[in-house]
């Protein structure tokens, strides 16, 4: 179960005058109100809400400096709202606040979705059939969220649906070189490489942007997923570009630095599909072929998982990390970084 944990200093607010919103503005809330932050999660702080009411979840920006178009929780808010009801479970988002002044960022408030939540990239409890389950379910729900018309379901001018390949290599080479503190050949090497290397096919769907286990609260009995969480990178995309970082467990190697993997395990009886296994389950539910390769996809989703990890490991230099574990991420962002290279050379032997 998520770890909760008093509230860290550096991320502490004003709880009562927290309290005195949420009574004029949550219909149903009552206090007084215990707050204790969740453990882990190096985006935006995220609080456990106890009230008599019932329990809430409070998503925020963290203090200090941020970079630029880092850590829109009102993104975050406007895509729970739409898919409120749709085959993509997610908790119900109660409301906004853009008001700086009660609690110092601009924060929303959810429903609390009980619930286990796998912190690796890998299902490593369970049964066989659990696991299978979940990555069955897993595939499931990455391909409704693709099949929605997000027109109809009022995300017109969330994302432009062209170029969003070239428009995210841009974005994440700039926020590598905002986060930047140290020289990175590797990071600067796929920044240059990317730009030529993108599918000419475009495709414009919602995209998650980290879609992956440690993201998902599974039911606290039945291995099938409860909500889905942590929709602050989501946009109007390509949904291979979601399927290429899911599958990027197949692509690193087992814990307990970095990202953990399944890279060089035997995965024969332990219920987690292959990763062709995988996506081939995905197009059955999205009622597509097979693409022939996702190299550029997984190439691509560790270039931005890298420069978001450094980005971390920035903020954690600068003293205003959500957790002070992000303090020993320099080695993930290189780690990265270098085996996204190494898949660019395999790829492309001439780079």
């Amino acid at each position: 179960m998520p770890e909760l944990v008093p509230v860290l200093d550096r991320h502490r607010f004003d709880e009562a005058a927290l309290a005195r919103y949420l009574r004029d503005h949550l219909p149903g809330f009552d206090g007084p109100v215990e707050v204790r932050q969740f453990q882990g999660g190096q985006s935006n702080p995220t609080f456990h809400i106890a009230t008599p009411a019932g329990n809430y979840v409070l998503r925020k920006k963290p203090p200090g400096k941020l970079l630029p178009r880092a850590h829109q929780v009102e993104r975050e808010y406007r895509i729970l709202r739409a898919l409120e009801g749709s085959e993509v479970p997610v908790p119900r988002a109660r409301l906004l606040c853009e008001d700086d002044s009660i609690i110092g960022t601009a924060f929303f408030v959810m429903d609390h979705v009980p619930g286990r939540i796998f912190f690796d990239r890998v299902m490593t409890s369970g049964t066989p059939a659990e696991r299978a389950a979940v990555y069955e379910d897993m595939a499931r729900v990455l391909a409704a969220l693709h099949r929605i018309d997000w027109r109809k379901a009022g995300l017109e001018g969330f994302g432009r649906p062209e170029g969003y390949m070239a428009r995210q290599v841009a974005l994440w080479t700039r926020q590598w070189e905002a986060a930047k503190v140290e020289e990175m050949p590797e990071m600067d090497r796929l920044a240059a490489w990317l730009p030529g290397h993108l599918p000419a096919e475009e495709e414009a769907t919602i995209a998650h942007g980290d879609f992956r286990l440690g993201n998902l609260i599974i039911h606290p009995t039945e291995p099938r997923i409860a909500a889905v969480l942590d929709w602050e990178l989501a946009t109007i995309g390509h949904p291979l570009a979601d399927l290429g970082y899911a599958c990027l467990t197949y692509h690193f190697p087992p814990g307990p630095d970095g990202v953990a993997g399944v890279l060089g395990t035997d995965l024969s009886g332990t219920g987690i599909p292959s990763e062709q296994e995988f996506v081939a389950r995905y197009c059955a539910h999205a009622g597509r072929p097979v693409p022939k390769a996702l190299d550029v996809f997984l190439i691509f989703s560790m270039f931005r998982l890298a420069s978001i990890v450094a980005g971390v490991w920035r903020r954690a230099l600068d003293g205003n990390a959500a957790d002070p574990r992000a303090i020993g991420y320099r080695d993930r962002y290189r780690g990265m970084a270098e085996r996204a290279w190494a898949l660019v050379q395999r790829m492309d032997p001439g780079a």
